[in-house]
């Protein structure tokens, strides 16, 4: 079954757009197109994945910001001081100048803990956020 395909523009940072061609051509994708597509599709599986997540689980969340961001720093605390019962330990590396790295281990109901997750990747001067989720019990 043959699509319609819809054109859209997009606006990148150069530094992000240079990146992303490196890998489509190490990848062989014939166009920018081709991997964007890809790129999408990944997203919207894991999306997905993490929405059919149900009950206790334990999770980790890894944050990569820009800590020149006004007001950042502290959003990301009244988030966590907010969760408290839900995450526990965490851990902090300034990556370089500008980047930090915040990896925080939560433990509770998947829809609160992914509410999290949504709730710093909204954040302004938040470059990437990666959740990754187990059982609490491995049966």
């Amino acid at each position: 079954m043959e699509q319609e395909l819809m054109r859209i523009g997009v606006s990148l940072p150069d530094n992000l757009l240079t990146r992303f061609d490196g890998i489509i051509k190490k990848r062989g994708y014939s166009s920018r197109s081709e991997g964007i597509r890809d790129a999408i599709r990944n997203y919207i599986v894991d999306y997905e994945w993490m929405g059919e997540e149900e009950g206790d689980r334990v999770a980790v969340i890894t944050i990569i910001y820009n800590h020149h961001q006004r007001g950042l720093n502290d959003e990301l605390l009244e988030i966590q001081h907010s969760s408290i019962g839900l995450l526990g330990t965490s851990f902090h590396v300034h990556l370089d100048h500008d980047n930090c790295l915040e990896v925080l281990l939560a433990r509770g109901n998947m829809r609160d803990i992914k509410q999290i997750t949504e709730d710093i990747m909204a954040l302004k001067g938040v470059k990437h956020v990666k959740l990754t989720t187990t059982s609490k019990t491995l049966d």
